[in-house]
């Protein structure tokens, strides 16, 4: 798949709240994972295995979706950007109004990084 197709198939399954499926699908098995976490401090997880974990650790701290958007990605050389938006009230946390732009970067043909900037 080329950049860009990897970037609508990204898009397309985001916005249906499929984000497991995404990562199955377009990531590489080795792919890493890069944000802050609710301490501030930047963490990197590595492997598809890892990055799911981490994906269901968020969604099981979710008590409630208020609401959430999603952008059409860019895409520029072997990098898609895409910004995400989620409305949640949290455990522990309370409400939060989540922004959030995400960065892949695409390597033979599968997403083999991810990084998020709030």
């Amino acid at each position: 798949m080329t950049t860009r197709e990897i970037a609508n198939r990204l898009y397309e399954l985001c916005s249906q709240g499929q984000f497991e499926t995404a990562q199955q699908e377009l990531f590489a098995t080795n792919a890493t994972s890069t944000e802050k976490n609710m301490q501030g401090e930047l963490v990197t997880v590595s492997g598809i295995d890892a990055i799911k974990e981490k994906g269901r650790h968020f969604q099981s701290m979710i008590v409630e979706r208020h609401g959430g958007s999603i952008k059409e990605p860019s895409v520029f050389g072997n990098n898609i950007f895409m910004e995400l938006g989620l409305d949640a009230t949290m455990k522990d946390i309370g409400r939060m109004d989540m922004q959030e732009m995400c960065a892949y970067e695409v390597k033979d043909g599968k997403i083999v990084s991810e990084r998020f900037f709030y």
